[in-house]
């Protein structure tokens, strides 16, 4: 971008008069004269035209001219440059008016192009940032418009380096920096946030509430479970209480009858030890 006469016409349309001036101050540079020994300062490129015809471009250092003959033609930077894109206002494929601006960040990589090949090529350049911008919004709904900035920014940045590659000049990003409602849709997208979190809330409480009545079916569930677990194995363990004392008493009784008729064989293995005698 030159640095000689950068005062350009968007500085001056979106500044007061005050502003312009001190803008133009600031921005003003004389071409160097020739003093034969050139010194050119570290990341800006001189143009040199010999007898009115482009001679060739000095970089960062010492140099060397011919007097009368050359001349410094046009000053370029070679740093990162960023670029005010005045706000505009683009419509939506469902008809809804947005003002958007953003900042287009150039360099230039070619002196000779960036000299020769426009005229004022930093108006050039946002005249295109604004009209690629309002092509690619009218492509989206809004809805979509706020997710897609990158795709937005990226569609610009390609749209700008293929018509600057003829100038000399990259661009190396776009950013979008504000977008604008008009009131009524703001007040209607805020309207739907507040309907969504509304809803939102909802479905949380009703599902809280679920939750809560599953837990205590649950709770009641195993309640009742071990219960009838409980009194399984108590009745488990009083019939095994049952059987084992009918066995107990079966047992006794057993060795009762089997005590009485061993008297009884005592009793009559006697009697015949007495007739025998």
């Amino acid at each position: 971008m030159s640095v000689t006469g950068i005062m350009r016409r968007r500085t001056l349309q979106n500044l007061p008069m005050w502003a312009a001036r001190w803008q133009l101050v600031r921005h003003k540079s004389s071409r160097p004269v020739n003093t034969v020994i050139m010194f050119v300062p570290q990341q800006e490129a001189w143009v040199i035209e010999r007898m009115g015809k482009f001679n060739m471009i000095l970089e960062p250092g010492l140099n060397f001219l011919l007097p009368v003959v050359d001349k410094v033609k046009y000053v370029q930077s070679l740093k990162e440059i960023a670029i005010d894109i005045p706000q505009q206002s683009a419509i939506t494929v469902d008809n809804v008016t947005l003002n958007i601006d953003g900042v287009l960040y150039l360099r230039v990589f070619d002196p000779y192009k960036a000299s020769y090949g426009v005229e004022d090529p930093e108006y050039a350049i946002t005249q295109l940032a604004q009209t690629t911008m309002r092509s690619e919004i009218g492509k989206v709904p809004l809805d979509t418009v706020f997710r897609e900035r990158e795709l937005l920014n990226t569609a610009i940045v390609a749209a700008v380096n293929n018509a600057a590659l003829a100038w000399g000049i990259t661009c190396l990003r776009y950013e979008i920096r504000d977008m604008k409602l008009p009131s009524r849709i703001a007040e209607a997208m805020q309207m739907q946030v507040e309907a969504e979190r509304k809803k939102r809330a909802a479905i949380l409480e009703s599902e809280g509430i679920r939750e809560a009545a599953i837990n205590v079916a649950e709770g009641d569930k195993q309640a009742d479970i071990l219960a009838s677990e409980g009194e399984k194995i108590k009745q488990i363990n009083q019939a095994a209480g049952e059987a084992n004392a009918i066995l107990a008493k079966a047992v006794a009784r057993a060795k009762g009858l089997q005590a009485v008729a061993e008297s009884l064989r005592n009793s009559v293995s006697t009697g015949r030890n007495r007739n025998i005698i």
